[in-house]
C-alpha cells in the first residue's frame, strides 16, 4: 500500500454520527442472500457468521434480505423471515452476537414481488404492480388496493418488530427489480391510478411504505432505503437519465422519512451521468443532503453478476480511488459485499495495510457460511 493510500485509509475508520445512529467507522457489510435459514429461521450458524464480520471490524451490518409478513413476499428457499416467533427469536440471537462484538445491525426488509423462483415458476400468491414480470411479461392481475395495503402493513409490522427486538435501524429493499422497484420501473408499472404515471408518481407506493414504517418506529429510529438504477431483469435499465430526473425521484422518498440512502451500483467507480465523476451515491447525497452508502465491487475487479454466474475468480484490487472519493465527501459510508464473504476481517486487514493479503472471491465459497 502506498504512503498516499495509507494516509487516506484512516478515513474509513472515522466514526459516523447521524441522528440517533452512531457507528465506530464507515464500513458497512452489504446485504447478501445466503439461503442458510431452513424454514425461514436463522440459526446459530447464521449468528456466528454475522458475529465474525463484527469481530473483523465492520461498523454496521445490513443483513441479507428478510421476508416481510406477506404471503407472496418471496419464493427463494431458506431465506430468513422477519416474522413468526421462531424466526424473530433467531434474529434476537443474531442481534445479541453482533452487539457483543461491537457493531450495529439493521435487518433488510424484502418483498420480491413478481420475480420467479429458481426453477422459473411464480408463486400463486405472487404480486406485482401491473401483474408484469421481466420485460413486461403478463404473469397475473395487477395488485388491488387491498393487496397494496396489505404489503404496506407488512413492512410496517416488520420494522416495528426490528425496533422491539433492539435492532439499530432498518433497511427497506427498493432495488434490483424487486417489488418496490417494480413500482419505480415503467416497464413493470403500467398502472393508470395514483401508483402509476411519471417517475415521481411511481414512487407513491414506496412513499406509503416508508411512511408506514416511520409511523410504526417513530421519528428517531434510522430508516435506510436501498435503490438502484439496474434491475435483475435488465442490467442497463435506468430510472433516471439525468440529475434532474433523479432529483424528482428522490425528493418524495426523502420527504417521506428516509434517513439514509444505500445506492447500489455494480461498479462503484462508474460515473452516473455524463459530465461528472460522481457515482450514484455521490449524486444522491448532492441532491438530497442525506448520508449515502456506496457499494459495488470494492477491492474486486469483477462485478458480482459475473462472478456469481461463473466459476471465475474476482481478483483483488486497491482502494485508492474509493478513498479519494471518501475524502471528497462524495458519500459517507462504504458497503463491502463479496470480499467480506471470503475475508471476514476485511476492515482489520485494510486498517493494517494488508490489502495484498485479501483473498479473491470465488463462487464456490457460497456453499457454506464461512
Amino acid at each position: 500500500m502506498t504512503n498516499f493510500t495509507e494516509n487516506l485509509s484512516g478515513l474509513l475508520f472515522e466514526p459516523f454520527n447521524y441522528g440517533s445512529l452512531t457507528l465506530p467507522n464507515r464500513i458497512v457489510m452489504a446485504p447478501m442472500t445466503r439461503s442458510k435459514s431452513p424454514h425461514g429461521i436463522p440459526g446459530p450458524d447464521v449468528a456466528a457468521y454475522y458475529r465474525r464480520r463484527a469481530e473483523g471490524g465492520v461498523g454496521l451490518i445490513i443483513t441479507e434480505g428478510t421476508y416481510v409478513p406477506h404471503p407472496g413476499a418471496g419464493s427463494y428457499p431458506d431465506v430468513p423471515h422477519f416474522y413468526g416467533e421462531d424466526s424473530l427469536a433467531g434474529w434476537k440471537h443474531v442481534l445479541h452476537e453482533v452487539h457483543a462484538a461491537g457493531a450495529k445491525i439493521f435487518p433488510q426488509l424484502w418483498h420480491v414481488g413478481l420475480v420467479p423462483a429458481p426453477d422459473g415458476s411464480f408463486r400463486v400468491d405472487a404480486v406485482g404492480p401491473s401483474g408484469l414480470a421481466g420485460q413486461g411479461k403478463k404473469v397475473t392481475e395487477p395488485m388491488s388496493q387491498r393487496d397494496i395495503d396489505d404489503v404496506i402493513r407488512a413492512f410496517g409490522e416488520a420494522a416495528r418488530s426490528a425496533q422491539l427486538l433492539g435492532f439499530d435501524g432498518v433497511e427497506i429493499h427498493g432495488a434490483h427489480g424487486y417489488l418496490l422497484d417494480q413500482f419505480f420501473w415503467e416497464v413493470t408499472n403500467q398502472r393508470t391510478d395514483g401508483y402509476g404515471g411519471d417517475l415521481p408518481a411511481r414512487t407513491r407506493f414506496a412513499v406509503a411504505v416508508i411512511r408506514e414504517v416511520r409511523s410504526k418506529v417513530g421519528p428517531n429510529f434510522p430508516v435506510c432505503l436501498r435503490y438502484s438504477q439496474w434491475k435483475l431483469q435488465d442490467y442497463n435499465a435506468r430510472l433516471a437519465k439525468t440529475p434532474a430526473e433523479l432529483e424528482q425521484f428522490l425528493s418524495p422518498l426523502t420527504a417521506a422519512g428516509v434517513d439514509l440512502f444505500h445506492c447500489s451500483q455494480r461498479r462503484f467507480w462508474e460515473p452516473e451521468f455524463e459530465g461528472s465523476s460522481l457515482n450514484l451515491a455521490g449524486w444522491t447525497k448532492k441532491l438530497t443532503g442525506k448520508p449515502t452508502i456506496t457499494v459495488g465491487s470494492i477491492t474486486l475487479n469483477e462485478e458480482f453478476i459475473r462472478t456469481f454466474g461463473t466459476p471465475e475468480t474476482a481478483t483483488v484490487t486497491g482502494i485508492g480511488e474509493l478513498l479519494e472519493r471518501l475524502e471528497r465527501k462524495e458519500f459517507d459510508l462504504v458497503a463491502i459485499g463479496r470480499s467480506l464473504i471470503v475475508n471476514p476481517s476485511w476492515p482489520a486487514m485494510v486498517e493494517r495495510g494488508a490489502i495484498d493479503e485479501l483473498l479473491p472471491f470465488q463462487r464456490d465459497v457460497l456453499a457454506q457460511l464461512l
